[in-house]
């Protein structure tokens, strides 16, 4: 996990749109709300007692079957995708989504028209940095069942790819792909929801698609289209006629692409990996996707997520050539021996430093902490990182030797294994929030080879050394 240089955003103002549910038929209104920074998409079901919350996370998915569902403490959350998959495309990190009933209404089966609602209320930059999960090495996940297959590998950016075979001569193969999130809405956006026709049998005859019709769905025919089974879609569509067309899907409906059926797969992709709850840096191959794979590769990755900000361990080599050695540092802090905590700067951005300390027995703490058991004593581990982070700080102005960093602040420290002679201290820092009026609120972690032996979080002020 890192933080990138772009800031989070919401959208500028509240939005509804009206329309039934799929599966269920029911009228609904779906209001998209601005949130605050770090909240995420969360949806709100209005019309249940307490207005209760179900966020948009892979651990409250229960069914796949014909849509994305999540269950919360029984609240439920019917077809989610294709309005998270809005979101993402439209790269809008945190949203509130206010629902009268348990599904989103399928509009036309795409995400057109909530793309649309969204550039209607506008889109805001916000203070807080966007978080993303860098990927670095390759992760995947295989049905063997179903010979469904996702696989995750580092890319610049987040991309994907989906190939889709279901074994029919009137679908066939198809391919698609999306290089970058901006082509979203122009590419993917559009790209409607299909079915077999012998699937839509079946959801007719158990009640299943009461928001059916042929204007949010493609329907392939598969199969002969019996007197029988024509009069039953044509009262289940509310149509005079029905036929099919020379391409093999029912009529009152015109292909977006040529490959709608792959491009409505990836769409399902994004919508399904939204709950994993973080950016995606990386390039998504997804061969034969489908809600349960999608899903499940989501609870996947986001345990992976999460183990490896536990760890938060960065990949970096500390034998390259450092990005400032001690004595550009000592152009920059104005500490110097014995209290030079800092030996070389391994990476450095606009919000993150990675630093290194050596520690050798050498050190003149060691003479009295502790005699026959030296340990690096844990306030001079606070003090290492705190001098990483003043590179930080200090690389925001033009001439930093005329500049000190006070500590203003030091909270959740927590030491969790000893540091002794011999050790090689890795420290990263992150920014928390922008630095403004020279107020700098990071937080910090210090390593030993893969352990995570101190983290905390600092605040500090940047202070004109005339002004003292």
């Amino acid at each position: 996990m890192t933080t990138s240089t772009n800031y989070q955003t919401t959208i500028a103002k509240e939005v509804s749109l009206k329309g039934v549910g799929l599966h269920t038929g029911a009228e609904v209104t779906l209001t998209f709300k601005p949130a605050p920074a770090n909240h995420g998409y969360k949806f709100v079901r209005v019309d249940l007692e307490d207005s209760p919350i179900v966020e948009a996370d892979a651990n409250y998915v229960v069914n796949t079957q014909r849509g994305t569902n999540l269950d919360k403490n029984g609240v439920m959350i019917q077809t989610s995708e294709h309005v998270l998959a809005a979101l993402v495309g439209m790269e809008v990190d945190n949203c509130i989504l206010e629902l009268n009933a348990s599904e989103p209404p399928i509009m036309d089966g795409s995400s057109k028209f909530f793309v649309e609602a969204i550039e209607k209320a506008g889109i805001i930059t916000q203070e807080e940095f966007r978080e993303e999960y860098v990927v670095t090495e390759v992760i995947s996940f295989k049905d063997d069942e179903t010979g469904s297959e996702i696989i995750l590998m580092p890319s610049d950016e987040y991309q994907v790819t989906t190939m889709v075979d279901f074994g029919t001569k009137i679908l066939g193969t198809q391919n698609a792909s999306l290089e970058r999130l901006s082509d979203f809405k122009n590419e993917i956006s559009d790209s409607r929801t299909f079915s077999f026709l012998h699937e839509i049998e079946m959801l007719l005859e158990h009640g299943l698609i009461k928001g059916g019709d042929l204007n949010n769905a493609i329907v392939y025919v598969d199969k002969e289209l019996s007197p029988e089974t024509m009069e039953k879609l044509r009262k289940a569509f509310g149509k005079d006629e029905i036929s099919v067309k020379p391409n093999g899907i029912l009529d009152n409906l015109t292909l977006h692409h040529a490959n709608e059926a792959a491009r409505h797969k990836l769409l399902d992709v994004i919508g399904d990996l939204a709950l994993v709850g973080t950016r995606i840096r990386g390039k998504i191959i997804a061969n034969k996707p489908g809600h349960s794979v999608n899903t499940q590769f989501a609870k996947k990755l986001l345990k992976q997520i999460k183990l490896e900000v536990r760890n938060k361990v960065p990949k970096v080599d500390i034998y390259a050539k450092p990005v400032k050695d001690v004595n550009q540092i000592m152009e920059m802090l104005p500490h110097r021996s014995p209290f030079l905590l800092v030996d070389k700067i391994l990476e450095l951005s606009d919000n993150h430093v990675i630093g290194l300390k050596n520690v050798t027995m050498n050190e003149p703490f060691f003479v009295g902490h502790f005699p026959g058991a030296p340990v690096m004593p844990g306030v001079l581990i606070v003090e290492a990182m705190a001098q990483t982070g003043g590179i930080l700080a200090l690389s925001t102005v033009p001439d930093p030797e005329n500049y000190l960093t006070f500590f203003m602040k030091i909270n959740n420290v927590k030491f969790k294994q000893q540091v002794n002679p011999g050790d090689t201290l890795v420290f990263s820092l992150e920014l928390i929030t922008p630095i403004r009026r020279g107020i700098v609120h990071m937080q910090g972690s210090a390593f030993v080879g893969d352990k995570l032996v101190t983290e905390a979080e600092l605040m500090a002020q940047i202070v004109k050394t005339k002004n003292l």
